[in-house]
């Protein structure tokens, strides 16, 4: 697949900004954070994507620059703003490798919100402007890293009420609780990808399989880690109308005898479904399967729904109590819960599952567009700001520190205060703190060069980004 065009891929307005640095610039060092958010800390994910697919090798070549010296007389109507020539400086001494260098905490890591992820800086005086040119595409790194920490608090969600209320051991399963159902639902092909990979950090369980695909193309990964089973949809179900849904339930559990399959329901009554056809028709065949049945609701309140429906199951199918005093279905049998599900909704879901003495173990997730689309940039307040310049050879810590009105119409001090100076980021006692350069020196910097002038340094493994993601 060509690559974008690299001159291109930035905000229209930062042309300019080779012109409005001011004179005797030459150096610019930027830091990415997470400001805040829905969340207290943030999973640091997808930055080697967009070194691999972006920046590495020769960025751009004499056909884009030609290209975009056209494009953008176009865009601003006079030929005072773009200056080819800072492009053309690249070509010709560095053959279109980027000068700079960007340093960044390991993928998969967990970070605190208001510490540094990134930082990034040029490694030629001439090049000052390239820094923050890089903003544009580098803050997308916004998405990943978000669906990375969604996906991992949920996790969080659900270790708690397995740990409360599941069968010992049952905890094996939960990487396959919370299922990717999102693909047809993102904005494109490279979201689908980026946010499915994002996902699999976390789970296994997936539909998406854009996902994999990124991890084995751009982290190395060897073998597939979205895994998926059987399932039907509505357009299965209702082939035969209401009259014959049981024949097409029927069907579904004989084509495959064995393993696990996943049925929709609810296509015309999924009370009467559980009740009369799961329950008692195909009752015994379910029980004698060597594999799980499992049952998929897709319409209604889904706390009520689903409560009904494990009264109406266990009723039918039985249960067992596990050791803890919770109902666990028999094996052959579970429900999962794939409509209406988002962050909140799944601590309501597996606390109505409590409160009514329902184990957790009984149901699994499917997430959508609450997973990879439903969130933006500020889910998690993520900025790329400069903190340090250097003017006329000398050293400048740059600050902004805006006030506002609170609700008291009180002037304060706003959260996007950004930080000051060179930055790293040190770990003690198991905390993460951002402190200058200079302090700490003997602190190990968690921040290391993964890209320098053209070159990747650092290469995640998708192993590797799990494994400093298993902190549960």
């Amino acid at each position: 697949m060509k690559r974008e065009n690299f001159v291109l891929l930035a905000d229209a307005y930062k042309y300019a900004h080779h012109k409005l640095y001011y004179p005797g610039t030459t150096q610019i060092y930027s830091y990415l954070e997470s400001r805040g958010g829905l969340f207290n800390e943030t999973m640091f994910f997808g930055l080697q994507y967009y070194l691999k697919a972006y920046l590495q090798g020769p960025a751009f070549t004499q056909a884009d620059l030609d290209e975009a010296d056209g494009f953008l007389q176009q865009v601003f109507g006079r030929n005072d703003v773009f200056d080819k020539s800072r492009f053309q400086y690249i070509l010709d001494k560095y053959e279109g490798y980027l000068p700079v260098r960007i340093k960044a905490v390991a993928e998969g890591t967990s970070v605190p919100n208001g510490n540094v992820l990134m930082t990034i800086e040029n490694t030629d005086p001439e090049c000052y402007w390239l820094t923050n040119f890089l903003e544009t595409l580098l803050m997308q790194i916004w998405y990943p890293c978000t669906v990375a920490t969604l996906s991992s608090q949920i996790k969080k969600v659900v270790y708690q009420y397995y740990h409360e209320t599941a069968t010992e051991g049952a905890e094996a399963g939960i990487d396959f609780v919370l299922n990717d159902f999102g693909y047809r639902g993102v904005s494109s092909m490279e979201s689908a990808g980026l946010g499915g990979a994002a996902h699999l950090v976390n789970f296994s369980g997936s539909d998406n399989l854009a996902g994999s695909r990124m991890a084995m193309q751009y982290y190395d990964a060897q073998k597939v880690y979205g895994l998926s089973i059987p399932a039907t949809e509505h357009s299965i179900c209702t082939l035969l109308g209401r009259e014959g849904e049981l024949e097409i339930f029927r069907h579904v559990l004989r084509s495959f005898p064995t393993g696990t399959v996943a049925c929709v329901s609810d296509s015309y009554n999924i009370f009467k479904a559980c009740s009369e056809y799961w329950g008692e028709e195909l009752k015994n065949e379910i029980l004698n399967r060597q594999g799980t049945l499992v049952i998929r609701p897709d319409s209604g309140d889904p706390v009520m729904t689903l409560l009904a429906i494990f009264e109406i199951l266990f009723d039918k199918f039985g249960y067992t109590v596990n050791s803890k005093g919770f109902k666990v279905l028999p094996p052959q049998l579970r429900v999962i819960q794939g409509d209406g599900v988002n962050y909140e909704a799944i601590i309501g879901l597996y606390y109505a599952l409590k409160t009514n003495g329902i184990g957790a173990e009984n149901l699994v997730l499917g997430m959508g567009g609450a997973l990879l689309q439903k969130v933006d940039r500020d889910t998690q307040k993520f900025a790329l700001k400069c903190s340090a310049a250097v003017i006329n050879g000398n050293e400048v810590n740059v600050i902004k520190s805006p006030t506002e009105i609170d609700a008291n119409g009180q002037i304060v001090e706003s959260f996007k205060k950004s930080k000051s100076g060179r930055l790293k980021l040190v770990k003690i006692d198991g905390h993460y703190k951002t402190v200058n350069q200079d302090e700490l020196p003997h602190v190990a910097d968690e921040l290391h060069t993964v890209f320098e002038n053209g070159h990747i340094l650092r290469n995640f493994t998708f192993d590797e980004v799990k494994l400093n993601a298993n902190n549960i």
